[in-house]
């Protein structure tokens, strides 16, 4: 309880749940009140607010030079002071989290708008407005790895994309579909994981980026190398085919298959001695999570989900008994 002597005043401030005593001198101020909570508990005057109950209500900066015997109702039993207002160093860290959101939203803009100027991502008149078509067999290849720098630890990421890039497989099944890709890039996983899914790949306007998952939802690790490798055949396909129509599910068979047989010709290797999150297998996965849904252009969908593989063994279902039929 709050007293008051001829000499002293004990006062008790409330914040967050806590309760604060001071003891004071009878002529104390309310400006003065102000300044020590300022000193003892970090809170800036010009983030302050005094509730006080039951009267005078709502106190803000600035404060008067008021004795608080004149305005306090220190006598009152139902006194109580509640002191509303974030320490600096919260509210610093706030400002900060807020920059470095901004900064790392403003760098993911800037990598996309480079890559959209490229001259390498510009359609040409050969290719018909497809990314992916090219005529010279040195072109067969993604052109540039882009880890995102706001991540922890990008240089890991950036080894994986090269990893990728320079899988035999995969370099062999680009030279032969003629694949040209601008932009391969890492996926945020923060960005694409919803309570119902989690989007493992994205291919952007028929091949002109390729987005991959490389991490764990945590950040802490990185998923299996065949697993991703698997995402990216998907991903190839939609480099030709939008849709998860007959055609789709056979050039993405027929990729996996090259690309198998290269790495069994040239033997796998590790492109690190880091450890990697390594899920069981590419099978008892895809049915737990999503590939993607379509390959789009001018847009941006949550791709996929359980209705992805559904739909899609059930177009192979009823075009194997179709043929069968006309046999």
């Amino acid at each position: 309880m709050d007293t008051m002597t001829s000499d002293s005043l004990n006062l008790t401030v409330h914040h967050h749940g806590t309760p604060h005593t001071f003891n004071l001198s009878s002529d104390t101020t309310l400006q003065d009140l102000s300044s020590l909570l300022a000193t003892s508990l970090h809170i800036p005057p010009e983030n302050q607010k005094l509730l006080i109950a039951p009267k005078p209500g709502m106190q803000k900066a600035p404060f008067p030079a008021t004795r608080l015997d004149n305005i306090i109702p220190l006598d009152s039993p139902k006194l109580k002071i509640t002191l509303l207002g974030s320490p600096a160093k919260e509210i610093n860290d706030l400002n900060t989290q807020l920059a470095d959101t901004r900064r790392r939203n403003e760098a993911r803009a800037a990598a996309r708008a480079s890559a959209a100027s490229s001259p390498a991502s510009r359609p040409s008149r050969r290719s018909g407005g497809i990314h992916t078509l090219s005529d010279s067999g040195d072109s067969y290849t993604f052109h540039r790895l882009l880890p995102l720098p706001y991540l922890p630890n990008p240089s890991r990421s950036h080894e994986f994309l090269a990893r990728l890039r320079d899988d035999p497989g995969i370099r062999a099944s680009m030279a032969k579909h003629r694949f040209s890709v601008p932009l391969l890039t890492e996926m945020n996983p923060a960005e694409h994981t919803t309570m119902d899914s989690r989007t493992l790949g994205l291919n952007r306007n028929k091949g002109q980026v390729i987005e991959l998952r490389l991490r764990t939802d945590a950040y802490d690790g990185y998923r299996d190398y065949r697993t991703i490798r698997k995402t990216l055949c998907h991903e190839l396909a939609h480099c030709v085919f939008s849709e998860h129509d007959r055609d789709f599910w056979n050039l993405t068979a027929q990729i996996e298959k090259e690309v198998d047989a290269a790495d069994w010709k040239h033997g796998g290797r590790r492109v690190t001695e880091q450890d990697f999150y390594n899920p069981d297998d590419w099978e008892a996965e895809k049915d737990a999570e999503v590939i993607d849904e379509r390959g789009w252009t001018g847009g941006e969908f949550v791709l996929g989900g359980p209705r992805q593989d559904a739909v899609g063994e059930e177009r192979l279902r009823k075009d194997k008994d179709k043929g069968k039929q006309e046999e």
